[in-house]
């Protein structure tokens, strides 16, 4: 009987043995490869249930997901094989985060409050050593302050319009700005605090306008020359090494990022004409009132070219990672002006801007995620690259006592 088990035994490696060099003898895979499936945590700030600031302003958690919109995303992420839970991006994250153990958290989390919420919920993961997706730390709080980021891009050399910050509504006008100008809170977004009464024509409409906002956002007001011309929305996504991680490598072009096609924000007739504001950004698109979107935009290959260039630059200048929006508009010369980068930009299914971006090429809400999210995971070593795939299948097998690389 020990005869027979052991006889067993030798035939078992023998057939592992021809099956592991069977493998090798396989051409080399190119899609990058997960060890196993992930615990995801979709964190994020749900309307109507993550607290707004006591007297804040009747926008308050306009950013601010839908839970339509969390369940998107985990129905994405669980078709390539992950659990997901969803965590909401309160007081309690640190605790949720401790019990739940996620193997990286899927990041959309607009922050409870101050000057740099966004920058709260990647600072927690940051100091539990969890991986999360899109930009870091810094880079969330960059972006909320509009003026901090222009000041960055102007100092990069990147066409900006001229602007002013008003901590106090008192401060002497700068003598390079010239009416109309607009005005708008520093610190927020989706449109907030933008309607038709945010573009001044002279020193009083202008004083009483920044102080409203400084009253009622209570933050800065940032005043900027106004841009009369085209609006244009561009997508960002990728970075220099993307191929090697992403499952579907064709989607970026040489340099690691893609090019989404252009959108253009047609205001002309919309319920704040000429802004593209809070209302405006709330309405569905069979609503009276809402913005003409035209992707993609009329704009011929120079143009198109220069947008996506001028998007990428900024996205680079205040070290955004794997995806970000960026709202561009043209002058009265027609030149474009960079206005605003969305490090965290909206994934709302067929509504937000990127979603319309990359339906109108063709790409699925679940390719979308999942690009965001093994691009995160691949900042971590969660994801063995093509390259790493390739060279594990080049390797002599255990058995044969080599373990270098063929050819090495």
């Amino acid at each position: 009987m020990k005869n027979e088990v052991e006889k067993q035994r030798k035939m078992d490696e023998i057939s592992l043995k021809d099956k592991e060099q069977q493998e090798s003898d396989k051409p080399p895979g190119t899609k990058p490869r997960r060890s196993r499936s992930w615990r995801v945590a979709v964190v994020a700030n749900v309307k109507g249930e993550s607290a707004l600031p006591v007297n804040g302003p009747e926008d308050a958690g306009a950013e601010f997901d839908r839970k339509e919109t969390i369940h998107a995303i985990q129905a994405a992420i669980e078709t390539d094989g992950h659990q997901t839970v969803f965590l909401p991006a309160d007081h309690n994250l640190s605790f949720a985060l401790r019990d739940v153990h996620p193997d990286i958290c899927f990041n959309i989390a607009e922050g409870l409050g101050g000057d740099a919420r966004e920058a709260q919920a990647p600072a927690v993961f940051e100091m539990l050593g969890i991986p999360y997706t899109a930009s870091r730390v810094l880079t969330n709080a960059i972006a909320l302050d509009k003026t901090i980021t222009k000041r960055i891009w102007r100092d990069s050399g990147l066409p900006i319009a001229e602007f002013q910050e008003f901590t106090t509504g008192d401060e002497p006008l700068t003598s390079s700005l010239r009416f109309p100008m607009f005005v708008k809170p520093a610190r927020e977004g989706t449109g907030m605090g933008m309607d038709g009464d945010a573009i001044v024509n002279d020193e009083d409409q202008l004083r009483r306008r920044v102080r409203w906002v400084i009253q009622a956002y209570c933050q800065p007001a940032l005043v900027e020359e106004f841009l009369p011309g085209r609006e244009f929305t561009i997508g960002v996504l990728g970075r220099k090494d993307a191929r090697r991680y992403s499952p579907r490598p064709h989607l970026y072009g040489p340099d690691g990022f893609h090019r989404f096609p252009t959108l253009e924000i047609d205001n002309s007739q919309s319920a704040t004409p000429g802004v593209y504001g809070h209302i405006t950004k709330t309405l569905t698109t069979i609503e009276e009132g809402m913005p003409r979107f035209i992707c993609p935009a009329d704009v011929g290959p120079q143009l198109g070219a220069h947008l996506h260039e001028l998007a990428l630059r900024a996205h680079q200048a205040i070290g955004a990672l794997d995806v970000s929006r960026v709202d561009i508009r043209m002058d009265s010369r027609g030149t474009p002006r960079l206005l605003e980068i969305n490090s965290l930009p909206g994934l709302t299914p067929g509504f937000s801007d990127l979603c319309v971006l990359a339906n109108a090429e063709g790409m699925s809400y679940t390719d979308l995620i999942l690009e965001i999210l093994y691009l995160g995971a691949s900042r971590f070593g969660m994801v063995q690259s093509a390259d790493e795939v390739q060279r594990t299948r080049l390797r002599v097998p255990h058995w044969a006592g080599v373990s270098q690389p063929v050819g090495d």
